[in-house]
Formats: structure tokens, C-alpha cells, sequence
């Protein structure tokens, strides 16, 4: 090999190091779903109440995320549940990766969707966060980033990305709930479980209201749930260090939602709910 032609390799191998070392800071996976089965919406005219979220809702590998619990509380003859959530997404990422044009482009009038995004948009939105964090806050406020392969994105603030969702859903004729992320595994010095995302749920709960959307704080619902157990239980409602759920986490933050579903004005969904909570 010549010398410029060794030069070209070793500039080309630095250079992508280099992009591995920046993204190596950000521990959390990308996943890829091109083995996970899509799921399909409601045949006919009943409704189909949609799922966008991250790994929290929707996951694998021994954990396991709310939305997979969800259809459980919901009479499958009146409404299809439909989780359409991936791990390792953020509001941002939902939306650049052509995932919420695939529900808008499947959306009927009456259908509802529930969007949950939060745990992935922290960070900066270069190699850093993988290329996945939003800006903070709802405002208009816009960064450019360039990508590994020299494009150029023009990257939103968390807030932008929620409100576009819930604007364009209802713009299909479709009901929309925003929510504010499940709480992480957190305990002060003394055991006591502690709470989070306070600022995130806040622009959830700015979104919805400038948008017309229902708003549910699965955080604080959780939390007053977490505040009646003790530390052991709730270590147990967890499958990795402290965000992602078990099995029981899972259907225990499900119920917590329908609890939240229920107390919406005019209680909308009530009619979809089967008439006893089941154990599973």
C-alpha cells in the first residue's frame, strides 16, 4: 500500500475511535428491532389505543416495560392495545427514526395514543448522548448537529418533540395522553425512596395543556404507590440497576396508569376497562 493510501486508513481509523470513544461515555444501548414482530392495530371499526415510548414501556431479556401489561385492564373486544414503544428511544429519536410517522400513517379518527418519552433525552445531542438527546425544556429553541456520515440535523427541544406528536395525532382525529416517565430506584441515606423527573414531568404536563392533550404523572403515581412499600419490595419491581422493570414492576406501573386513565376528566376510557382489575 503507498504511503498516502496508509495514511487515508490510519486517519480513518482514528477518526471512527474517536466517535466510539465520544459515544462510549453514554452507557445506555441502541437497540435494533428487526427481529420484534410489529404489532397490529384494531381490525374493523373499535378503536386502537396506540403506545409510544422507550425501553420502560416496552422491553426484553428478562425486563419488561408497562405498555406489555396495559391490554390486560382493556376489553379486547371494544379497543386493541398496540405498543409500539422501543428501548433506547427518546422524543427525539421516535421521531427521526420514522417510527411516529408509522402510527400517525396508521391512526383513525377515535383512536388514542399514549406517549412517554424522558429517560433518553438527557444528555448532549452529539456522539455524546448517541445521537439521541433533545434539547432541554418546550421551547423553540433548535441546535444543528452533524452526524457521523457528514448530514446535518436540526435537533428540538424535548418539549417540541411531545407537542408535534400530540398535534399531529390530533390532527388524525385521535385522543392523545401524554405521560410523565416511571421514577428510577432511588433511595436517601435513611431508605426512603426518593422521587425524580420533576422538571421533565412539568414540560409533560406543559405540553399537554398547550396542546390540548390529557396528561397523566405515571411518575407521582408510582411514587405515592413506592411510598406505601418497603425498600425490599420495591428493589423487586426492578430488572437491572435501578430504571428498567421485572415482570411485577411492570404490571405494578400498568395499574398505576389505569388509576391515572380513570381519573381524567370524564373518565374517557372507562368504558374500554374490563369490569374487574385482574391479578395478571
Amino acid at each position: 500500500m503507498s504511503v498516502l493510501g496508509r495514511i487515508l486508513v490510519f486517519t480513518g481509523l482514528v477518526t471512527c475511535l474517536a466517535a466510539s470513544s465520544l459515544a462510549a461515555g453514554d452507557e445506555r444501548p441502541v437497540v435494533v428491532d428487526s427481529g420484534i414482530k410489529p404489532e397490529k392495530p384494531a381490525v374493523g371499526t373499535i378503536p386502537t389505543l396506540w403506545i409510544a415510548g422507550d425501553s420502560t414501556a416496552k422491553n426484553t431479556d428478562g425486563m419488561r416495560g408497562w405498555g406489555q401489561d396495559l391490554g390486560h385492564f382493556f376489553d379486547p373486544k371494544k379497543i386493541t392495545v398496540v405498543n409500539n414503544a422501543i428501548a433506547a428511544r427518546s422524543s427525539r429519536t421516535f421521531f427521526t427514526e420514522g417510527r411516529w410517522q408509522r402510527i400517525l400513517e396508521a391512526i383513525k379518527p377515535g383512536d388514542w395514543v399514549i406517549i412517554q418519552f424522558g429517560l433518553n433525552d438527557g444528555g448532549k445531542p452529539d456522539a455524546g448522548s448517541k445521537f439521541r438527546a433533545s434539547l432541554k425544556g418546550v421551547g423553540e429553541e433548535t441546535q444543528d448537529v452533524t452526524k457521523p456520515d457528514g448530514t446535518v440535523e436540526t435537533v428540538h427541544t424535548f418539549g417540541w418533540y411531545m407537542k408535534n406528536y400530540a398535534l399531529t395525532a390530533r390532527a388524525k382525529g385521535a385522543n392523545v395522553i401524554l405521560c410523565s416517565p416511571i421514577p428510577h430506584k432511588k433511595f436517601d441515606s435513611s431508605g426512603k425512596f426518593v422521587r425524580d423527573w420533576e422538571d421533565l414531568s412539568a414540560w409533560v404536563a406543559s405540553c399537554a395543556e398547550e396542546e390540548n392533550a390529557y396528561y397523566v404523572d405515571l411518575c407521582e403515581l408510582i411514587s405515592r404507590g413506592y411510598d406505601k412499600l418497603t425498600p425490599p419490595e420495591i428493589v423487586a419491581f426492578f430488572a437491572d440497576k435501578g430504571t428498567n422493570t421485572s415482570e411485577a414492576g411492570s404490571l405494578f406501573n400498568a395499574r398505576a396508569l389505569v388509576t391515572g386513565l380513570q381519573t381524567l376528566k370524564g373518565n374517557p376510557l372507562g368504558a374500554y376497562l374490563v369490569p374487574a382489575t385482574p391479578a395478571k
